[in-house]
């Protein structure tokens, strides 16, 4: 489904709309998950009285699940149920958790819901994506774009969502808000399976493969060539690297959560900003300037100066570092005057790590659907989810003790690391475009 010019299919806006409604459910929550989680039992805004370690540790379990689980997913769509199967029970699974999670604040919604949520995403994170790379030929100069594309529309979800979700929460409480995740879902469901039939065609559905041939298929599948084993390599080398990207970018929802809530002045013309709303920041970033990254690697790809992945995740990285960087500031005000510190800092720091996400996440999607063998993709779609999952488990913990270490040290422990990692990948790009075979 390649094509000469620059126009996108229109496959790729459904694809998007779906992942905006996933997205949206996932920000509006997680603008809120912290705050809920630490509220106490009573008034009306009702939480479950966790400490702050107890809610740092959960939310890195939940947000763990949310990324192991999409290997398992990837799996099953590549050799059982496809893709579009995978994405509609997905779907199903976590409109359901939603609503069970808006029941109660008690344990048993509590984590029935998010159990739900996260096998959900099993189904729905890497199968959702793999679609987009089924759109397009190797070498068509429109698929990093498209990847950056997809990535820009479906935050529009997930700026919306903080801003909705925290509203109705500052409201009507916190279990409404999770309520009005379940309807975005659904609508978005309701969109990707009335026009599924018509834009995507046979794109995600299982071939079939008569008896005969089964079991030769079958054994083919099993072998992998030089190449494919040079290219996997190529994507677990990243996939490390990617760990510790992702270990600090999600401290966006947790110990910088926390850190706004405590630490930050909110106030504009006597009103204060809800903590939830800064959730919203990086979303609207990323809209704003994913059209102007998008364009720029087509343009550098004409210009014959389009850099590698290695190097465009270097510098994902590195940018990551420079927002922790500018935390770093928030702290020293804080620290300085005794007086909470300015919004500004939050609002920087964000936007540095947008730009990192933006030159490293929807470049790693596009990746996977370059590297992975074609009867795989969904699989290893799934594989590059497994860093997040790492990254979760460790980050919660970050945040759990991010206030007895001291947001300082912490904040500052992280923008040295993944720099040095970040031009460290940046270093190793000869070896590692060498080993992708021309797909870099």
């Amino acid at each position: 489904m390649s094509s000469s010019t620059n126009r996108q299919p229109a496959a790729l806006y459904l694809i998007a709309a779906a992942g905006a409604g996933e997205r949206f459910a996932y920000y509006g929550m997680r603008a809120i998950l912290m705050l809920y989680m630490i509220a106490g039992v009573s008034g009306q805004l009702s939480g479950m009285s966790f400490s702050q370690h107890s809610a740092g540790i959960a939310y890195g379990v939940f947000n763990a699940l949310c990324y192991g689980l999409p290997f398992f997913g990837g799996l099953l769509a590549d050799r059982v149920i496809g893709s579009r199967k995978s994405v509609s029970i997905g779907g199903v699974f976590i409109i359901l958790g939603f609503i069970v999670l808006s029941l109660d604040n008690k344990m048993l919604p509590f984590v029935g819901g998010l159990t739900l949520i996260a096998i959900g995403n099993g189904f729905f994170k890497p199968t959702v994506v793999s679609m987009i790379g089924a759109l397009y030929e190797q070498g068509d100069p429109r698929r990093d774009g498209a990847f950056t594309l997809y990535y820009q529309l479906f935050n529009v979800g997930a700026f919306i969502a903080p801003l909705l979700c925290g509203f109705v929460a500052t409201q009507w409480g916190y279990l409404a808000g999770f309520l009005v995740a379940a309807g975005a879902v659904s609508l978005s469901m309701i969109i990707y399976w009335i026009y599924a039939p018509k834009y995507l065609k046979e794109i995600g559905k299982m071939k079939k493969v008569d008896k005969a041939s089964a079991g030769e298929a079958h054994a083919e599948k099993e072998k992998l060539t030089k190449e494919e084993k040079d290219r996997l390599s190529v994507i677990f080398v990243l996939l490390f690297f990617v760990t510790f990207f992702w270990t600090g970018f999600e401290q966006a929802g947790s110990s910088m959560t926390i850190f706004t809530e405590q630490n930050i002045d909110k106030s504009i013309g006597g009103w204060a900003v809800p903590t939830a709303w800064f959730q919203g920041i990086n979303p609207f970033f990323v809209f704003v300037f994913g059209f102007a990254v998008s364009a720029l690697w087509l343009k550098l790809h004409k210009m014959g100066k389009n850099p590698s992945i290695p190097v465009k995740m270097g510098l994902g990285m590195i940018f990551l570092g420079l927002g922790f960087v500018v935390m770093l500031g928030a702290v020293s005000q804080y620290n300085q005057t005794g007086a909470q510190a300015s919004m500004m800092w939050i609002v920087a720091a964000y936007f540095l790590q947008t730009i990192g996400e933006l030159m490293l996440s929807p470049i790693g999607l596009s990746m996977i659907t370059k590297l992975a063998p074609q009867r795989m993709v969904s699989m290893f779609m799934g594989v590059w989810f497994l860093p997040s999952f790492l990254a979760h488990l460790m980050g919660g913990f970050i945040a759990g003790y991010s206030q007895d270490l001291g947001y300082g040290l912490t904040f500052g422990c992280i923008a040295a690391f993944v720099m040095v990692l970040g031009l460290g990948v940046i270093f190793l790009r000869g070896t590692l475009v060498r080993l992708m075979h021309g797909r870099g």
